[in-house]
């Protein structure tokens, strides 16, 4: 099964014009000795940049059709070096590493987008979309062809009490209280907009005895009060694992509640802030289902040092706790203070990963270098199964 995932990767990724690969060998996992062999031939190539761009990845291709499997592709053999990821920038000054063409998008605009902004405004509302400068932020807003604009609402202020190290989001100790409108004024915008699937996310709130947990469910079900009809989808904090918060908002009449794990376990420490640990959101997302949410979701972030044997065991321990959907995406240094880049994944690395996480039995996989927990790729496939699901249980009660 890995075999052929793979092999269709390859050929996805040979009909790919949007697809390059550089000669920097930047890779998480061991590198064997055919991917010294071919870093080294890159290395000391002296041909113009697109043409040894161009070999070395039709090298790859022809490596990767002859057949490698799901231990290969661990192991570094089926995607080698710069096939699995190019090199990141040592710093936001240092220009010697260009941004990968897959990674730029363009800039926000459209008739929609300004509304959407003027709406937020009135009703001083957030975006984790503007917060933690969302690379889809134009696509999302801006609509397109036959396709729905959809936000990301970021309730509770846009001040966090944590202070995770790839978040762009401002933080303090005591953030500014709750505005009791602010249930209200969500709902409000939402109708305005005419939307099917809203997704509802915060900023942690450690200040507070409930830690927003009450704040989350109003809304939720102020949404639902005023668009019966409409998708929830709400992107939670930890609560510190406190079983009854959770449950607060996972009884709230949501439809996917979402809670990411961020990165694999062995690198939490040292990218999520002290109070947040791998453990604690398995607990959480475990607790969310036994409490009745139809759906669970989380994400993973990609590119911050990760190996490939330690993001496929992240994915059989969330498989594990009967996690439903999961989104991979490139993770993105917000400013200078934050994280380094370790590399950039590719996204034939991506694809891989979205076939080994559809194997193992996820509802649904969202994959990509600028895919984010809350990208709308992946709504237009829930909301089908949502109301698919609401459908039988009409059925079933008549």
């Amino acid at each position: 099964m890995f075999t052929r995932a793979l092999e269709r990767s390859a050929r996805r990724a040979a009909s790919s014009p949007s697809c390059h690969a550089a000669l920097r060998v930047s890779c998480a996992a061991p590198i064997t000795s055919v991917c010294a062999r071919f870093a080294s031939e890159a290395s000391a190539s002296t041909m113009p940049t697109e043409r040894a761009e161009r070999d070395g990845l039709d090298s790859f291709r022809a490596r990767l059709a002859s057949g490698p499997g799901f231990d290969d592709f661990v192991k570094g053999d089926a995607l080698p070096g710069s096939a699995y990821s190019l090199a990141a920038p040592a710093s936001l000054k240092d220009k010697s590493v260009r941004k990968p063409a897959w990674m730029k998008r363009v800039v926000p605009g459209g008739d929609k987008y300004v509304e959407i902004k003027k709406k937020l405004r009135e009703l001083k509302l957030s975006t984790v979309c503007e917060e933690a400068r969302c690379p889809n932020l134009g696509e999302c807003w801006g609509g397109g062809e036959g396709q729905t604009a959809t936000a990301t609402i970021m309730i509770m202020g846009d001040t966090c009490t944590r202070a995770c190290r790839f978040c762009a989001v401002k933080t303090s100790r005591a953030p500014p209280p709750l505005d009791e409108e602010e249930p209200k004024n969500v709902a409000s915008a939402v109708a305005a907009w005419g939307l099917h699937y809203v997704v509802l996310t915060s900023v942690d709130r450690d200040d507070l005895p409930d830690q927003g947990a009450e704040h989350i469910a109003q809304t939720i079900r102020n949404l639902k009060q005023s668009a019966p009809d409409i998708l929830v989808e709400a992107l939670t904090p930890d609560f510190r694992g406190d079983e009854r918060l959770i449950q607060t908002v996972a009884r709230s009449g949501l439809d996917v509640f979402a809670h990411n794990v961020e990165t694999v376990p062995e690198l939490q420490a040292g990218v999520r802030d002290r109070r947040a640990n791998w453990a604690q959101s398995i607990d959480v997302l475990k607790i969310a289902k036994a409490s009745g949410a139809k759906i669970t979701k989380t994400s993973i972030m990609l590119g911050l040092g990760e190996t490939r044997e330690q993001v496929v065991r992240a994915l059989r321990l969330l498989r594990d706790a009967d996690v439903d959907v999961v989104t991979f995406g490139q993770y993105m240094r917000p400013t200078k203070r934050h994280l380094a880049v370790a590399e950039y994944v590719t996204p034939e690395a991506f694809d891989a990963y979205r076939e080994i996480a559809e194997s193992m039995g996820f509802l649904y996989v969202a994959s990509g270098p600028m895919v984010r927990s809350s990208y709308r790729a992946g709504e237009y496939f829930l909301e089908g199964v949502l109301k698919k699901r609401k459908e039988a249980e009409k059925k079933a009660l008549a």
